[in-house]
């Protein structure tokens, strides 16, 4: 099936305390991301680098929160542009930038969602879970907050935008998580959120618990999300992200969930995040995130050009 594939750049940084994720978008677009989806019969068209609007929030009492008005402003800019994208029945592929953009993608699709009488699905694919509040994180990094934010978790008010529609947390499921803080994993362990660290994908593969998801989103008839951070993979074949952690998911892995989303029919949005290109090694991650992104919307395994070296 043909789609209308909406490519916005959002070169956000604000989340992070790495620099280099602001370069993200355009090393997608470098690696060929349009050309690729193109080549598989979608129509594909480029919305270009967002810019954050202008906000002012008032300090969280958590000193070690910072880049709070530019995050959020990020976060209003995205929301407007994913709702719209939605509502056009465009498929967006929102490409970081830091993982803090998925508090503005993901709150406009879910917002867009609700708006059409649907119930909004989140796969996380990520190697941290990203389930503090502002009250909780020690780094003050905001790329740590997108989920709990947006499942409705306390801590955001008066800073973070109102949501008009949350995801409920039973309709998320985290895959490859080995980078998780204590105050996450209490705030994980009250939540219906569905877990498959890198220990449970070790002992079952990665198809069962996906199958079991992507049925639950058929039965609910449900939009669904996914969120890709290239710290889900393992660092020696993705090594440009300032967060690796080491015992990532392997290239056939990643690929054959990609396969199976593709099969299910069910994805209506992307997130691309936390590329950064002054840590890779000749664009080999961002090739490698656009080449996922062709399995996702209708690349096969036999369909897979040939690789020059």
């Amino acid at each position: 099936m043909s789609l209308n594939c909406y490519l916005v750049g959002a070169p956000v940084q604000s989340g992070t305390s790495q620099q280099g994720c602001l370069m993200g978008p355009d090393a997608f677009r470098t690696a060929g991301i349009a050309t690729t989806l193109q080549a598989l019969g979608h129509q594909v068209a480029d919305h270009g680098n967002i810019s954050p609007r202008e906000v002012e929030r008032p300090n969280s009492g958590n000193r070690a929160v910072h880049h709070l008005n530019e995050t959020v402003g990020w976060a209003l800019a995205l929301n407007e542009v994913a709702n719209a994208a939605i509502e056009r029945s465009d498929f967006p592929i929102f490409l970081g930038g830091d993982h803090s953009l998925s508090i503005g993608s993901v709150s406009g699709v879910t917002k867009a969602a609700d708006q059409n009488g649907r119930e909004q699905f989140v796969l996380w694919l990520d190697a941290h879970p990203d389930f503090h509040s502002l009250e909780t994180t020690e780094s003050g990094n905001l790329h740590g907050t997108p989920m709990a934010y947006l499942t409705g978790h306390s801590g955001f008010e008066g800073s973070y935008p109102d949501l008009t529609a949350k995801v409920k947390p039973a309709n998320v499921c985290m895959m490859g998580l080995r980078s998780v803080d204590q105050a996450e994993k209490a705030l994980l362990g009250e939540s219906d959120i569905q877990v498959y660290d890198m220990r449970a994908i070790d002992e079952h593969g990665v198809a069962g618990p996906l199958r079991a998801f992507l049925e639950k989103v058929k039965a609910a008839d449900g939009a669904l999300h996914v969120s890709l951070d290239v710290d889900f993979l393992e660092p020696n074949i993705a090594p440009a992200v300032g967060t690796t952690v080491p015992g990532g998911a392997t290239f056939r892995e990643a690929h054959l969930i990609m396969e199976m989303l593709c099969d299910s029919g069910l994805v209506t949005s992307l997130d691309l995040v936390e590329l950064n290109p002054f840590l890779d090694d000749r664009g080999r991650t961002a090739k490698l995130m656009v080449d996922l992104c062709a399995s996702l919307l209708g690349r096969k395994v036999l369909d897979r050009p040939t690789r020059s070296y």
